[in-house]
């Protein structure tokens, strides 16, 4: 069944462009990965969208993505509220509506 993962994320000031090519270096072949989407929400405010094949292949690859946001987590402002510096959420579809 086809999994979603979404993860904010609050950029420090003068640091998008470092955020930004963390993501560009990244293989994006890993197993399981449709697509991934990084879209800007605000003033240094970005959110990652991947579609996976199921939530076992989202699973696989935690190891890599926790990797990969090593090497930018830097250039990350904390959310508040207990967050730290990324707001992660996933889960299976459950109805596709297009």
């Amino acid at each position: 069944m086809t999994a979603f993962n979404a993860v904010r994320f609050h950029i420090k000031s003068g640091r998008e462009d470092e955020f930004l090519d963390a993501h560009r270096k990244v293989d994006g072949r890993w197993p399981g990965l449709v697509r991934a989407n990084i879209i800007k929400t605000g003033e240094s405010r970005y959110c990652i969208i991947a579609e996976w094949e199921s939530m076992e292949a989202m699973a696989a690859a935690r190891s890599v993505m926790i990797e990969t946001l090593n090497s930018f987590r830097d250039t990350l402002e904390d959310l508040g509220n207990g967050l730290g510096v990324t707001d992660p959420v996933s889960g299976p579809v459950v109805l596709a509506l297009k």
